[in-house]
């Protein structure tokens, strides 16, 4: 785990040393001060020697310059390198999960990568900072001032030896009890996150059903687990202070006792007690640092091991080593393919599929809830891999490409249709980076959305907020729908993508789809028949297995399933005339 983390430093390793080697000579300026403070007092006050008081006082005043000039660095070092450090961190994370394959994703949610990509992060970089500056400060000020103590006086100095065992093992005993909560606490901020973002994302549901009440209870009750195991961590880790003010008073009083014996005694002089009590403050405030530095890395280290479980996670689909870099035309070929999502032969979504599907074809796909549809189109731009059998596009073996080649070949319009907050050339220019006003409008008017957007005052240039809610259903599909066209593609699927359009406008954009790219393959998840009845072949699914493959004429003539969805289908459309 340390060694991944470590990784992101990377241009920050200069910073990253600095702040430790100017926090090292902080110290060791702040440990001669007190030394040089006893011999004021003995050679100069006590003696009423003026040039000595003069000599020590300039000395003093010039250490303490410098060890506020390297506290300062230091601190700006921590401060450069814990902020770089976190800020690598999270572009690689992020770099990473653009990376992921389906199946990655699905192993986090959206809500619990979101977590880990702030909360974790945050608290590993305050971790960091603490580690290269606090954590290196506390350790040599205490080895440094109980070496000075030691030097003044070593009866005296014992006290502290018997002190840190104490301290040490109640410090560990807290951590170990803490850090599984702490564990715990972050694994229900994802749920929290998780609530948050499915009520915002469905407000307009929540309110159309008056369960604002629900959904509030819904959110107490995640916020209430969070602060019972916050209280139940937190008063752990409050023994600390107890532990703490235990150790410092208990020193304290002890060194008290034993300091005025020897005064009376005459074996300890004035400058040497108050240097000696300003080593026992350092010492007790270094104990305190080294507590609360224990208890930050205790917080910490469960967000470091949700953060490495990201950076951590390999994508199942990667490049073969020589890949294939153009993709001939947009013939697909399933041979004897199945597939599962649980990777699991046993638990097949697709079974034994065999189909061969000639460049520039327009195929349908029917099937009821369930039946695989999506499953099927999503193998052909390798968003899964198959499980068993090989998918073929152009005549090779969809692995043997390279994955970005692939994918600019394969234009998808999803079942949910995505749109990103920016203007509508924004949107559409992700089709294609270098696309003219010309061509945009032109994909506009082949998918009918060119209709609605010149009614926009702002026409292209329209913002479309977050998620596409300032635009309806039909219209969101419209614009996806020439995005993909943008994209020029050897094979364009669409699922269920044109469900919010009118049927007249559906027939219209089919129209234009066997015009202006007749030569790309074309795969039209529906619902309706009239879809997909003038397709040169429909694929019909059932339960993950393809129960018949033909065309409108073939099926109605052959095939139960199909003969049932059309004539029901007919039939309600011929009762909505009627009305």
């Amino acid at each position: 785990m340390i060694k991944k983390l470590a990784k992101c430093i990377r241009q920050y390793k200069t910073t990253t040393l600095l702040a430790p080697t100017y926090v090292s000579i902080e110290v060791v300026l702040e440990v001669i001060i007190p030394l040089l403070m006893a011999s004021l007092i003995d050679k100069g006050i006590d003696a009423g020697n003026m040039n000595e008081i003069i000599k020590y006082g300039i000395i003093l005043v010039i250490l303490s310059f410098f060890s506020l000039l390297f506290g300062i660095l230091a601190g700006r070092a921590a401060a450069k390198a814990s902020t770089g450090f976190a800020a690598n961190l999270r572009h690689d994370m992020y770099y990473n999960i653009q990376n992921f394959s389906f199946s990655n994703i699905d192993k986090f949610s959206t809500s619990s990568i979101i977590t880990r990509l702030t909360t974790d992060v945050t608290n590993v970089q305050m971790a960091f900072q603490m580690i290269i500056r606090v954590a290196v400060r506390a350790p040599l000020m205490l080895i440094f001032s109980l070496v000075m103590a030691m030097y003044i006086n070593l009866k005296i100095s014992l006290i502290f030896l018997a002190a840190i065992p104490i301290l040490g093992f109640g410090l560990c005993f807290i951590a170990m009890k803490a850090h599984p909560i702490f564990e715990r606490v972050f694994k229900t901020y994802d749920k929290l996150n998780n609530v948050v973002q499915e009520n915002l994302h469905g407000i307009r549901v929540v309110k159309s059903y008056v369960r604002e009440d629900f959904e509030e209870n819904k959110f107490n009750t995640v916020s209430g687990e969070i602060y019972k195991d916050f209280v139940k961590a937190e008063k752990l880790v409050a023994l600390n202070a107890p532990l703490m003010e235990f150790v410092i008073y208990s020193c304290m009083l002890l060194i008290s006792w034993f300091a005025a014996r020897l005064i009376v005694a005459g074996d300890l002089t004035t400058g040497s007690l108050m240097t000696l009590i300003t080593y026992i403050m350092q010492i007790l405030i270094s104990l305190m640092m080294l507590s609360i530095i224990l208890i930050i890395i205790t917080i910490s280290r469960a967000s470091a091991e949700r953060v490495c479980e990201i950076l951590s996670e390999e994508t199942d689909i990667k490049n073969p080593k020589d890949p294939i870099l153009y993709v001939q035309d947009g013939s697909v070929k399933f041979e004897n393919v199945s597939f599962s999502y649980a990777k699991d032969k046993k638990k097949l979504c697709l079974a034994k599929v065999n189909l061969d599907i000639k460049s520039g074809e327009t195929v349908g796909i029917l099937g009821g809830t369930g039946s695989s549809k999506t499953t099927l189109v999503q193998l052909i731009p390798r968003l899964y891999d198959a499980t068993k059998g090989k998918v073929l596009v152009g005549g090779i073996d969809v692995q043997k490409y390279d994955i970005e080649t692939l994918r600019n070949a394969v234009s998808m319009v999803l079942q949910k249709n995505e749109l990103f907050a920016g203007t509508i050339k924004e949107n559409l220019r992700w089709g294609n980076e270098n696309a003219t006003d010309d061509e945009i409008k032109e994909v506009c008017k082949l998918a009918c959305a060119d209709e609605f957007i010149e009614k926009f005052p702002d026409k292209y240039d329209t913002h479309i907020e977050q998620g596409g809610t300032n635009v309806s259903g039909g219209q969101k599909q419209r614009l996806c729908i020439a995005r993909a066209l943008l994209k020029k593609p050897k094979i364009l699927i669409l699922d269920d993508s044109t469900s919010a359009v009118d049927t007249k406008t559906d027939s219209l954009i089919r129209k234009a789809f066997s015009e202006y790219i007749p030569e790309t393959t074309k795969f039209i998840i529906a619902q309706r028949v009239s879809s997909v009845m003038n397709s040169d072949k429909i694929i019909i699914l059932d339960e993950g297995r393809v129960v018949a493959v033909g065309t409108h004429d073939e099926l109605l003539r052959t095939n139960k399933i199909y003969q049932d969805v059309y004539y029901s289908q007919m039939e309600r459309g011929v009762s909505d005339a009627k009305r």
